[in-house]
């Protein structure tokens, strides 16, 4: 799918933490087809630099109240922040939806960190019905802890794991995988983060047999599978393009 490019007015920009900003843009088209683990591919300037669209995981949609997108990113380099400049108003080029979703179940263990909680937050708020799901955020300390926050309004249970035991259990995630996988019955694992984390969370399941879906973060060129700039390696020596084939992949598939 080559999704659409639409001219989102920005509807809000604000900060909520020390480098990261969630955004509102009334987008219609794709706030009507968006599905969850999808991402928007956006311009931020109208001039050759940064020349490159940002490509940015939907954090929620809503096709009914508004028609709106919300981007959640982190300011990592000049064309995020270009971005922490746009008022409501302003109109952002979008492209999207692009990439493969999730493919969501009746039981799902959601594992998320830093700007990878974006697309757990999505399933969180799009629950079909008959589904449920438990999250697992992973932060550093204490001070990240706001992205727990954004999931008050959903309907899902979270779990808390920091670096340094300031919040929740000491450890990484996959430290609390094992006993609640072992007293749930979960029917699969998505998770979105740190490649590092997102192994490991792949390799719980794996051991704990139950079905894990990744979402790669790759940089990308054009988002749309022609630039070739996103490839990846996948199992029996076939090769991926993230933004196309992607992001979301069988964990088999990626991680072998």
């Amino acid at each position: 799918m080559s999704g659409y490019v639409e001219q989102g007015e920005v509807v809000r920009n604000e900060q909520i933490g020390s480098d990261v900003w969630v955004m509102d843009i009334h987008a219609p088209k794709q706030a009507a087809e968006a599905k969850v683990g999808q991402f928007c591919n956006v311009r931020v300037a109208d001039s050759t630099a940064p020349l490159l669209r940002r490509p940015i995981s939907y954090a929620g949609f809503d096709a009914e109240k508004g028609g709106t997108i919300t981007l959640l990113y982190r300011v990592v380099g000049k064309g995020t922040e270009i971005m922490t400049h746009l008022v409501p108003g302003d109109t952002l080029d979008c492209l999207g939806p692009l990439g493969e979703p999730f493919v969501t179940s009746k039981n799902m263990l959601l594992v998320g960190g830093g700007v990878g909680i974006a697309p757990m937050l999505c399933i969180s708020s799009h629950l079909k019905e008959g589904e449920e799901a438990q999250v697992i955020l992973g932060f550093r300390n204490e001070s990240e802890t706001f992205w727990a926050d954004l999931f008050n309004d959903t309907p899902v249970k979270v779990h808390i794991t920091t670096d340094d035991g300031s919040v929740g259990t000491k450890g990484f995630p996959t430290a609390i995988m094992p006993d609640l996988i072992n007293a749930n019955a979960f029917t699969s694992v998505m998770t979105c983060g740190p490649t590092p984390m997102m192994k490991g969370v792949a390799q719980v399941a794996k051991d704990l047999n139950v079905p894990c879906q990744v979402s790669l973060e790759e940089r990308m060129g054009c988002g749309t599978g022609g630039c070739l700039g996103c490839g990846c390696d996948g199992a029996e020596g076939k090769r991926y393009k993230v933004c196309k084939d992607g992001p979301v992949f069988p964990a088999e598939e990626v991680f072998f």
